[in-house]
């Protein structure tokens, strides 16, 4: 999906003011001991590295699914919800978002028992997927017109500790490493008039219980769970205490066992929050020293899993499953950072920027800009390519007066080419002139973000043979 939560935004700096507060308000019950000191520090950057993912999901599942009076609430677990429209700049709960696709999503609860996920037929040509991620935000499925050919039917979707036959009729299982996960649904939008479209296909995607497929009585309820709140304040307050929640519902593989035991040593990841009190109150500035660390490495981290590609990082890397990952949690937390809920590689590829090729900060409030594709020399996408503008500061969609807040492959028609075979596409806070704004993509007033989304990508993308053409001062 290729986005990450708003309520993130600054959690280190409230994170430093939480950890004083903690100290002042708590008489040490012990001294400071250096030594001790730089192994909590080590730890923290290694539990912040390690937790990102998992809290930057814990936060979207709680406005999603959980907390009815979020104005991003979608349906309670195990119920599907349809968006028959793509998302625009009042969408604020994620950023970065897509909007070429509107979105459905499925948030399952698999304590109980499986989910079974039914798919229409969907006309060829038409890209859809629907990306199974869980709570440790490995992509451990994705069910579409690549990745399963567009095959209809029923596909099941079970919990880590289900035991039990795929029963006959299910085209396929997929196996999720937590018991809570999220299901994003990507349906192609064509063009605003294509909408009934999407919506009737929409209509034929479903999310059932096991037991309500196969027509059996349903097994006992799992217990009722008392999630935390999780509003902005909340979550960029007490990230280590939504970790430790996060946790209990994601039963530790075998490459997370010295993570595990680490965090544990400090109070996360085994419900005794207490002791986790204790050791900030005494070595409160060692864990936020170590969970801003972490924060740096991800961040100069990402650039590691993309190519420098004319002021552009081409992502080598989306999304992944455990194995991919296999105990990099370095590698994880930028996938996670550069763009939540990423698809697979195979599935699409992104290139991202903020930047003109000389490493200059884009801001449309000092400059106009452009980049073309030259003739022949198109994105290629097997399914669709788009650009999208964010704003710099939030990786929120662009308000703007013509409510255009990207330019993709289907609206090629419509946009003018220039007398070479080229295309170019202008990038300013204000109309280029009517006879260039069918290719105008609004930009805000400060500085900008860019993300290029290829469908499907071709074979000569993945073999390096096309690169993303750079960005141009056009004033």
């Amino acid at each position: 999906m290729n986005h990450r939560p708003t309520m993130l935004r600054g959690a280190l700096a409230a994170t430093v003011l939480l950890l004083a507060n903690l100290a002042a308000a708590q008489t040490p019950a012990q001294e400071h001991n250096p030594v001790e000191a730089l192994r909590i520090q080590n730890i923290a950057e290694e539990a912040y590295i390690y937790g990102l993912p998992i809290v930057m999901n814990y936060g979207v599942m709680y406005s999603y699914a959980v907390d009815k009076d979020s104005p991003q609430y979608k349906a309670p677990f195990n119920h599907l919800h349809n968006i028959a429209r793509v998302f625009t700049p009042e969408d604020k709960a994620v950023v970065t978002a897509n909007s070429d696709t509107p979105y459905s999503f499925a948030w399952l609860d698999l304590r109980a028992e499986p989910m079974v996920l039914s798919v229409p037929p969907v006309e060829k040509g038409r890209y859809y997927s629907q990306m199974l991620c869980d709570g440790n935000t490995y992509n451990y499925g994705v069910i579409g017109s690549i990745a399963t050919a567009g095959v209809p039917g029923d596909y099941l979707v079970v919990g880590p500790d289900w035991k039990g036959e795929m029963p006959k009729g299910i085209k396929k299982m997929f196996r999720s490493t937590t018991q809570f996960s999220m299901v994003g649904y990507r349906t192609q939008l064509f063009s605003p008039q294509d909408i009934e479209n999407v919506k009737a296909i929409q209509a034929g995607y479903k999310v059932q219980p096991l037991s309500t497929w196969l027509k059996e009585p349903a097994p006992p309820a799992a217990q009722a769970v008392t999630f935390p709140a999780a509003d902005k304040d909340s979550i960029k307050k007490n990230f280590f205490a939504y970790l430790d929640f996060a946790l209990r519902f994601a039963p530790a593989a075998p490459e997370e066992k010295a993570i595990r035991e680490k965090l544990a040593s400090i109070g996360i990841g085994n419900g005794e929050m207490d002791h986790f009190k204790a050791v900030a109150a005494v070595y409160g500035e060692e864990l936020a020293a170590g969970a801003a660390a972490g924060d740096k490495l991800i961040t100069q981290s990402i650039s590691q899993h993309g190519q420098s590609v004319n002021g552009w990082t081409l992502m080598t890397e989306g999304g992944g499953n455990r194995q991919r990952y296999n105990g990099d949690w370095q590698a994880r937390a930028a996938v996670a950072k550069a763009g939540i809920y990423a698809l697979d590689a195979s599935e699409a590829r992104y290139a991202l920027t903020r930047t003109l090729p000389n490493g200059e900060t884009l801001d449309a409030s000092k400059h106009n800009y452009t980049f073309t594709f030259a003739a022949g020399e198109l994105p290629p996408a097997d399914a669709f390519w788009s650009v999208t503008m964010y704003d710099g500061a939030t990786q929120l969609l662009v308000a703007n007066p013509i409510q255009r807040y990207l330019i993709n492959s289907p609206m090629l028609p419509n946009m003018q080419k220039n007398a070479d075979g080229s295309l170019t596409i202008h990038i300013q806070k204000d109309s280029p002139g009517k006879d260039k704004e069918s290719n105008w993509l609004p930009a805000p007033d400060g500085p900008v973000y860019l993300a290029l989304r290829i469908y499907g990508p071709q074979e000569q993308m993945n073999k390096g043979q096309w690169q993303v053409p750079p960005l141009v001062l056009a004033d």
